[in-house]
């Protein structure tokens, strides 16, 4: 059956996306959260304000949106092997880190206190992705790799609090080796075989 109703409006192009974040990525890195402004990012994009603000209608949005690109570059993939699959998802998250390094981390930090838009929006991006790690740690537990006694919301605390202690606090450098040893930290006594493991565990 055909769809007879009205289409709203022309569909978002992907390239004016695509500078606008690229713009407000170089403007954030440069100026930080209180020294981004719309005026500046659409300027650098080559776009009118009232375009961005059609897409995004304010600069915590904005920001969110662009932190929220930045993770999922790093992404979180299922392979069956949730050793490795989350010591690739710390390394990637300690390597981005790295990159946005720590004047920036710690602004977009006291943003999240000062600004209650970009806070609770950041928030409840940052929820969305806990809940897929914790996920992960539980599908593993119920395929009887992990013990049931592990915590998964707590586990992901462990792994991702250190890197940001490091970045803010100790300075040391996030590597993969030290990314592989909180994880093994976190998981080695909970690690376990059931009898006769399937395919997918292997």
């Amino acid at each position: 059956m055909t769809d007879a109703r009205p289409r709203r409006g022309r569909p978002r192009d992907a390239e004016v996306d695509r500078r606008i974040l690229a713009a407000a990525r170089e403007t954030i890195t440069a100026h930080g959260y209180a020294g981004l402004s719309v005026d500046a990012v659409a300027e650098r994009a080559g776009v009118a304000k009232t375009t961005l603000y059609r897409r995004w209608p304010s600069k915590a949005r904005l920001v969110a949106d662009l932190v929220s690109g930045m993770q999922d570059e790093v992404g979180l993939t299922e392979t069956g092997d949730v050793v490795a699959d989350l010591t690739r998802l710390t390394a990637g998250i300690a390597g981005s880190l790295t990159a946005a390094g720590a004047p920036l981390v710690a602004d977009l930090t006291a943003a999240m206190a000062h600004d209650p838009d970009f806070g609770a929006t950041m928030r409840e991006r940052w929820a969305q992705w806990r809940r897929a790690a914790v996920d992960l740690l539980g599908r593993a537990a119920e395929r009887g790799v992990l013990s049931p006694g592990l915590d998964p919301e707590v586990t992901v605390d462990q792994l991702a609090g250190p890197l940001y202690y490091r970045l803010l606090f100790t300075g040391d450098p996030l590597t993969a080796k030290y990314a592989a040893s909180l994880v093994e930290a976190a998981l080695g006594a909970h690690l376990r075989r059931p009898e006769g493991p399937t395919s997918h565990d292997r």
